[in-house]
């Protein structure tokens, strides 16, 4: 992999959980995320997968600087921003940009899409002369595939697809490095989903951006990924290429959230595994001991409660080559099938998009 453009560490956050009203107690914490690794290199996107309450939207609000981190290290270019604050942090953030998951929500309905996207010309004036600000939005609107003469609207008069790339150009208005999508598309129907996705993918390559691409389905993150993190209880338990994830998981929980996913080959369909977890998701603030997956894990022995696996490339593939030796956080890794291989060719997110939608 390149140089990194971003490296996390040992990233933990935890809410206290209180008693009490005139004098609080601590009597616990919810460990939304409990020491997260990973590195972006420039160019690349990196997806984080994950059910519902795994940490994943958590992370990203710590990458941004939204909320402070209990412990760990984001490193910007060699530089902790966890550190930071006034100008200095101001200034990062500058490169690091969100997108957010509700594309309504997160614009201002009293505000017209011309100033919710130059909005970051009046914090970061420096980027852009307050006489040529209308220009620049008209400019980020035709980029992202609107009609510059829409400046003038308000986010009501447009449909969730639309919004989502006005949110996309707001992100883009400071010409970052890195944009972190929280679920960008969850909120879409199916076909706007495909033209959002294409959208960011044309402008990657455009602008030269890095990716933290944020989802719960795999299909998405499958074509839009260069490498991809599956997040399990506040922490990545398997990470590699989209080819070593998808096509050779090593992890239980992976080859579970892969049995899950949509397969369009009736014929593929029929042959295939379903996996199905019994029991529930351990509460983030009650994890269980060891591997906090043991709880559902069909492969749990007697060490899996004792010993936390680590993020690495299993004992049993350490001497083997190929897409097989990636990390995983598993005692008893063992490599499955789950989803048909990718036909050659096929890389729906990278296809040019339509305006409007």
């Amino acid at each position: 992999m390149a140089e990194p453009i971003l490296q996390v560490r040992g990233l933990v956050k935890h809410y206290p959980l209180t008693t009490g009203i005139l004098f609080k107690k601590q009597v616990g914490a919810v460990k939304a995320v409990d020491g997260v690794d990973f590195d972006l290199a420039r160019g690349e996107t990196l997806g984080i997968v994950g059910e519902s309450g795994c940490g994943k939207s958590t992370v990203a609000r710590l990458l941004v600087n939204l909320e402070k981190p209990t412990a760990g290290e984001i490193r910007y270019k060699g530089e902790d921003i966890t550190r930071l604050s006034g100008r200095a942090l101001k200034a990062v953030r500058r490169n690091i940009q969100m997108v957010f998951q509700d594309p309504y929500t997160s614009l201002n309905p009293r505000m017209t899409v011309g100033d919710i996207i130059g909005e970051a010309y009046d914090i970061h004036p420096e980027v852009a002369p307050r006489g040529d600000r209308r220009r620049r939005v008209q400019e980020l609107l035709d980029v992202v595939g609107l009609n510059p003469e829409y400046v003038n609207r308000y986010p009501h008069q447009f449909s969730g697809g639309q919004r989502q790339r006005i949110g996309i150009a707001r992100g883009l208005a400071l010409r970052p490095e890195i944009i972190v999508a929280d679920e960008p598309v969850s909120a879409l129907d199916v076909s706007v989903q495909a033209q959002v996705i294409n959208l960011m993918g044309r402008l990657q390559d455009e602008f030269g951006l890095s990716y933290v691409f944020i989802a719960h389905d795999l299909s998405i993150v499958r074509h839009i990924s260069d490498r991809v993190g599956v997040m399990y209880l506040g922490r990545i338990v398997e990470t590699g290429s989209h080819t070593e994830i998808y096509d050779h998981p090593t992890h239980p929980y992976t080859q579970a959230l892969l049995s899950a996913v949509p397969v369009p080959d009736p014929e593929a369909r029929e042959h295939r595994e379903r996996i199905i977890l019994a029991g529930d998701v351990p509460s983030p603030a009650d994890i269980p001991s060891g591997c906090r997956f043991r709880t559902r894990c069909w492969k749990a022995r007697e060490r899996c409660a004792l010993e936390v696996p680590p993020l690495a490339v299993p004992a049993g593939f350490r001497d083997a080559t190929g897409p097989v030796a990636h990390d995983s956080a598993c005692h008893f890794a063992e490599t499955k099938q789950v989803v048909p291989p990718e036909e050659d060719g096929a890389e729906p997110g990278r296809e040019e998009s339509g305006r409007g939608v």
